[in-house]
């Protein structure tokens, strides 16, 4: 009998400081995580606080990663809140200047 475990490649979680709610993303953001990010997604704006993600440890984005950050960006605006991205490595930088989403998704 073969035990297998899921390695996990990549992650998002939320966590609450007194001062903001902090989206945390690591490691490969994908369709993958569909799940995270839309718990990520509802409870960060439950508190009424500042939104802020840390992207530090990003080491791949797809669309769905792009779309994810426009979301959380978009439904801040919708909300009056600040969403700011802590950190982000270039290759999510440059992702969103290439789709010319930097404006949109400020550090």
């Amino acid at each position: 009998m073969t035990l297998t475990s899921e390695v996990r490649a990549g992650g998002i979680s939320l966590s609450e400081t007194p001062r903001a709610s902090v989206v945390t993303l690591w490691g490969e953001i994908d369709s993958a995580l569909r799940n995270e990010a839309s718990a990520a997604l509802a409870g960060a704006f439950q508190r009424d606080q500042p939104v802020v993600v840390d992207a530090s440890r990003v080491t791949f984005i797809d669309s769905a990663g792009i779309a994810f950050l426009v979301q959380l960006c978009r439904i801040g605006q919708d909300e009056g809140l600040t969403v700011s991205l802590h950190d982000p490595p270039s290759a999510v930088r440059e992702a969103l200047r290439t789709l010319q989403l930097d404006p949109l998704v400020a550090g």
